[in-house]
């Protein structure tokens, strides 16, 4: 019989790095691991350098470290690594996982924060449970530019509130940021919005040499003091197809509701009126310029609007975020307690079923609805 599951944002077993799913045992003749050694070593003398600094000086917070690269060049394995080597030196950093393709910390969609105070389990992953998390609610986040620089500026100003508050040797642990693959175009905007509301000071480019030169070239006016480091791509760093990383998808969702199989969890059913709830979606499509609306009128089309959304097939197999927000105009601005599944919705009667981590009423009665979905029975 499974461990008794509680309502919460974060998995208690999620994978980073796993190789269950190997079809090819190998060993390679070149490996980066030697570099990515000398890259904690630095951190750690950093951390240390933070820690003699004293609570309050200026020098206080220890290195705010971004992994870049293109999509599955290893990125998570590497912050997974480089987290791992900080708590078996003694530190304490916080994991900062703004992949919302993947989700290491809890489901895709989402961007999260985690303390590391044991080392990463490579096949349970992050015993996270109770990360700070905001919900995007979509896989890309090309899907709403606006939100998810939004989102990313409310999570590093969180966090860099919580560091000044700290104690001081986990102040100097500072963080370990991972990100989405996207690396052209937007993406790439996106990336060094991420670098400067974070204050990164450690770039750490895995694998493309255009991003990494690119970079040295932007950031040299923008964040002047920040380090940019260009390492190799793993070799047991693999490919996957869209397929796969769909499938990825789903799996990090079931694993939410039902752990694994040396974590079991038993999540519950339950029907809800919908006037016990409220569901709501963030924005609606790209922001219309305002030279093109009448005078006096305001765009409809506000990606950070938010939606009230009637009980609708639409919602069906949708996965919802339970805001901590007590009233709607906090939902922006508040992390979410966790998330639940649609399995039914009867417009007639008005009610919404739903599968959650965890039996009892829910942790707050506004839903925040994107994109994500799953099949999961």
């Amino acid at each position: 019989m499974g461990r008794l599951p509680s309502f919460g944002a974060g998995r208690a077993n999620s994978h980073v790095g796993s190789c269950r799913s190997a079809l090819i045992m190998y060993v390679a003749d070149e490996t980066p691991m030697a570099s990515y050694l000398n890259v904690h070593q630095t951190l750690d003398q950093r951390r240390e350098e933070a820690k003699r600094a004293g609570p309050g000086s200026a020098g206080s917070n220890g290195p705010v470290v971004v992994v870049v690269g293109p999509t599955d060049s290893g990125k998570s394995t590497l912050c997974r690594l480089l987290g791992n080597w900080a708590v078996r030196s003694g530190w304490q950093p916080t994991f900062v996982d703004l992949d919302v393709g993947q989700g290491t910390i809890t489901v895709p969609g989402c961007l999260s924060a985690v303390p590391l105070e044991q080392p990463v389990d490579i096949e349970e992953g992050f015993i996270a449970d109770l990360p700070l998390v905001f919900f995007f609610g979509h896989s890309s986040p090309g899907d709403n530019p606006a939100l998810f620089k939004s989102l990313a500026d409310k999570l590093a100003a969180l966090l860099q509130r919580r560091a000044a508050a700290a104690d001081p040797r986990v102040a100097a642990s500072g963080l370990i940021i991972n990100t989405f693959g996207w690396v052209d175009g937007l993406g790439y905007e996106l990336q060094k919005h991420i670098i400067q509301a974070f204050q990164c000071d450690v770039v750490l480019v895995v694998e493309q040499d255009r991003l990494y030169a690119t970079l040295q070239q932007d950031l040299k006016v923008t964040c002047p003091r920040t380090n940019i480091l260009k390492l190799a791509k793993s070799g047991g760093a693999v490919k996957r197809e869209g397929d796969e990383r769909r499938g990825a998808r789903e799996q990090r969702i079931r694993e939410y509701f039902y752990g694994t199989a040396r974590t079991p969890l038993q999540p519950a059913t339950q029907t809800i009126r919908a006037t016990d709830l409220a569901v709501y979606r963030i924005g609606t499509g790209p922001r219309a310029p305002s030279t093109t609306l009448p005078v006096g009128s305001a765009s409809l089309a506000d990606p950070l609007r938010l939606q009230n959304l009637p009980p609708s097939l639409e919602q069906l197999q949708c996965l919802l975020a339970v805001s901590h927000a007590a009233t709607p105009d906090q939902i922006l601005n508040a992390n979410v307690a966790g998330f639940v599944l649609v399995k039914d919705v009867d417009t007639a009667r008005g009610t919404l079923t739903i599968t959650a981590p965890a039996p009892g009423p829910l942790p707050g009665r506004y839903l925040i609805m994107g994109s994500v979905r799953s099949s999961m029975e």
